[in-house]
């Protein structure tokens, strides 16, 4: 059985107006993504050079700057952090670690309240999360 065909080819230019309104369209949101608000917390991590890792089961823990607790993603007070990390340890079977995300600002006796507060859940090996330290050129080699 032969099927009729009424497919002809388009023999006219093709219409450069689509094209350039996706084109538009396409840089209007390359240059409008930054602009764009991102949800989280806003933490200056400080930068370090060579500090060690860890190849344990890990818990993350996030300071802002005003000194304000995030444990998986919820603000909590420090006695809820014990609680949860209570639970944390124990649903762990290898020891955790605990990774503070801290800003900047944070002082020297919040992490060391904190670390207490990990210690009292069972935890006993605490990290500070940096991030890596930026490596300059070599300095070109003096001619002589």
């Amino acid at each position: 059985m032969k099927f009729p065909r009424n497919l002809r080819p388009m023999k006219a230019t093709p219409d450069y107006a689509a094209f350039a309104s996706v084109l538009f369209l396409l840089v209007m949101f390359v240059m409008l993504g930054p602009v764009t608000y991102t949800s989280g917390l806003r933490v200056q991590l400080p930068t370090s050079g060579e500090l060690p890792g860890t190849d344990r089961p890990t818990v993350y823990l996030a300071v802002d700057a005003e000194g304000r607790l995030y444990f998986k993603n919820r603000e909590v007070t420090e006695t809820q952090l014990g609680a949860q990390l209570q639970a944390a340890v124990r649903q762990s079977s290898e020891p955790l670690t605990l990774v503070i995300q801290a800003d900047k600002s944070v002082t020297i006796e919040q992490f060391t309240r904190l670390g207490m507060v990990a210690r009292r859940a069972g935890i006993y090996d605490a990290l500070q999360a940096t991030l890596p330290r930026l490596v300059e050129p070599p300095a070109a080699a003096a001619k002589p």
